[in-house]
């Protein structure tokens, strides 16, 4: 837990698709813990109808609930305009771009529009998201933060994709392979691992570090009851990882429990 402790350097933390699942932990965990940041913006869809959300934020102050649909452009700039409202010139410290779907398919039962769609949330999503908040990551990137200029992590600025060992082509053979046929899932996580690499390439420059992480198989709504880890675990052992990254994990793709995983 010790990287975890670094939250309490980060002053923002944007999360999508905190509504439910791995996000709605992530959000819990943040705003409960020793280490919670400054601000937490949870984005969903529907605020309104987000029960369990709208009963964390009432306890915790520090918890900011936004309006935001992954997959609808306008949504994403009004977005942008929230945020930058809520952190003003401190900008955005770090963006964890959790939202995501799976559109189960295997080879006889995929069509073109469940691969669009898996594509859609789980991997164009996360680019225009990032792209869009780019500046106000860049504003908190160029602030600096105690560990020297040079440096890159969750207190100047971090873009964390959740992605998938499912993503991975090398791991994709044998048995894991035989289980889980998802077309669209395999393929849109996949992609995303090709996008964080692409971005932390032209995010560097800013000083904005970016990876993906694979959260572990889990147990909720998507990952079923048969999952090996809870919420709790797997957010646990991410926040671990994800408080401890530096520059020398810019573009990797880790696990949760901080080992690298093979592309």
């Amino acid at each position: 837990m010790s990287g975890a402790m670094n939250f309490k350097n980060c002053g923002s933390v944007l999360v999508t698709g905190a509504s439910r699942g791995l996000g709605l932990q992530i959000v819990d965990s943040l705003a409960s813990g020793a280490f919670s940041p400054g601000k937490i913006i949870a984005s969903t869809r529907n605020p309104a109808s987000a029960q369990k959300l709208q009963e964390l934020a009432e306890k915790h102050p520090n918890i900011h609930i936004i309006t935001l649909d992954v997959v609808n452009q306008d949504s994403i700039e009004k977005s942008v305009q929230e945020v930058d409202h809520l952190v003003q010139e401190e900008g955005l410290n770090c963006l964890i771009n959790n939202a995501g779907i799976n559109v189960v398919a295997d080879f006889h039962t995929v069509t073109a529009e469940k691969m669009i769609e898996n594509f859609q949330t789980n991997t164009v999503a996360p680019l225009m998201i990032t792209k869009a908040f780019q500046p106000l990551l860049k504003r908190a990137a160029s602030r600096g933060a105690p560990g020297g200029e040079g440096s890159m992590g969750i207190h100047r600025a971090a873009v964390i994709n959740i992605s998938s060992a499912l993503g991975s082509v090398e791991l994709n053979w044998g048995k894991q392979a035989n289980n889980f046929k998802w077309y669209p899932y395999r393929a849109s996580k996949s992609a995303l691992n090709m996008m964080s690499r692409c971005m932390a390439v032209d995010l560097e420059p800013d000083g904005i570090l970016c990876m993906a992480i694979h959260p572990g198989w889990v147990r909720t709504d998507m990952g079923g009851s048969e999952a090996s880890l809870s919420p709790e675990e797997s957010v646990s052992s991410m926040f671990s990882v994800i408080g401890g990254l530096t520059e020398k994990d810019h573009g990797s793709f880790l696990n949760f429990t901080g080992d690298m995983l093979p592309w």
